[in-house]
């Protein structure tokens, strides 16, 4: 009987160590990924495996045929998996320590999510508004880099940053590529090509993964959306809706949003007609002065005209603006006077992550019984 019970004990503890070794052995193509949810965004997707993730980047800049692929690796799991770099376009460690940034958007997701002392570089740091990151440019903590479309290769190379985040108008950019062959992974941000303001805003959750504060990403996004959505809800509530004129001349050429646009969105959205909410295009609308004033000579609100901060710029620029009514009744509201110490201004750079300020504003500028105590972040009225 002895004999038997330790037979049946050597049986057992060989099948258990084969059950425990198969298990341990289980490969990370067996485990079922899981794709993150995009509530608005197109231009990103996240996939979660075991061990690691994979960032796409699937509309880097419009009419794009290229896609991207990263593999997102967790430093406590380096030593676990090996991947062939043939198959990415980047493998990044992450989270992230040190990053570069090439647009003003992409500051406010950094200190949105409280990684704004990972930023070592940046391509033009006058344009930069914020107090906070000016406080570390001024500081020598973010390098000079020149301009997006030359940077200076030499200082970045120099930095070593575990990141850079750019952005791409055609995918031509000999600066980035040689950062990229050197060792240093590229991603190329697509939030300025987004349909909406919100899935513009949700790019946040690409900074939240690459930083580890994905739990944090999504708060600050939920809480967007969700200001958004109430201030939306209140502007619908609005009994009358002022007709808007965007936009202003470039050259010969009168620049303005077309109806699909995020801007245009914002104006639906707060409830006003904008004149020009029906028409469709990949762009810009590109209209000539005359068709313009036929069609807005009356317009109660005339908003963002361009680069021109007062009255007298507008008239010195073309005399034609002074027929406009908007023009003759001071209601023309611009967000190019609301700038930083030097001379970035705010709307380019935090307008894009916080569509619901952009949109409390319009409600102010078109609906002022409905925030009677509210006070404009972007838009001001035209000096």
């Amino acid at each position: 009987m002895l004999h038997k019970k330790l037979v049946s004990i050597f049986f057992l503890s060989i099948l258990f160590l084969c059950c425990k070794e198969e298990k341990k052995a289980l490969p990370i193509q067996d485990i079922e990924p899981q794709q993150i949810e995009m509530k608005y965004a197109s231009g990103f997707t996240i996939t979660e495996f075991q061990d690691y993730k994979i960032l796409n980047i699937t509309n880097p800049w419009p009419k794009s045929d290229k896609q991207f692929k990263y593999a997102l690796v967790p430093k406590e799991n380096q030593s676990k998996i090996t991947l062939n770099k043939d198959d990415y376009d980047g493998i990044i460690t992450i989270p992230i320590e040190t990053i570069v940034v090439t647009s003003t958007t992409h500051i406010p997701a950094l200190e949105h999510l409280g990684v704004e002392n990972r930023l070592i570089g940046f391509p033009g740091c006058d344009y930069v508004s914020s107090e906070k990151t000016r406080a570390r440019i001024n500081t020598g903590q973010v390098r000079e880099l020149g301009s997006n479309e030359g940077i200076n290769t030499e200082i970045l190379l120099e930095l070593r940053p575990d990141l850079v985040m750019s952005f791409g108008v055609e995918g031509s950019n000999k600066s980035l590529e040689t950062i990229n062959a050197s060792g240093i992974s590229v991603i190329y941000n697509g939030d300025w090509v987004e349909k909406s303001p919100l899935a513009k805003a949700e790019w946040i959750k690409c900074f939240g993964i690459l930083f580890d504060k994905s739990e944090k990403a999504n708060m600050v996004f939920n809480t967007i959306e969700t200001n958004y959505m109430d201030a939306k809800k209140m502007a619908s509530e609005a009994i009358e809706k002022p007709s808007v004129l965007c936009g202003a001349m470039y050259k010969d050429i009168w620049y303005l949003p077309n109806g699909t646009s995020p801007e245009a969105q914002i104006l639906k959205d707060a409830n006003t007609n904008y004149l020009w909410s029906d028409t469709e295009a990949s762009g810009s609308l590109a209209l000539s002065f005359e068709t313009v004033f036929e069609k807005a000579q009356d317009a109660e609100l005339w908003i963002s005209p361009s680069y021109y901060g007062s009255y007298d710029d507008l008239k010195a620029s073309n005399d034609h603006y002074t027929k406009f009514k908007a023009f003759q009744s001071k209601n023309i509201y611009t967000f190019s006077n609301t700038k930083g110490e030097t001379g970035g201004v705010l709307y380019y750079e935090l307008g894009v992550l916080r569509p619901d300020l952009v949109l409390k504003d319009m409600i102010k500028v078109c609906h002022p019984n409905l925030l009677p105590e509210y006070k404009t972040t972007f838009f001001k009225p035209l000096k």
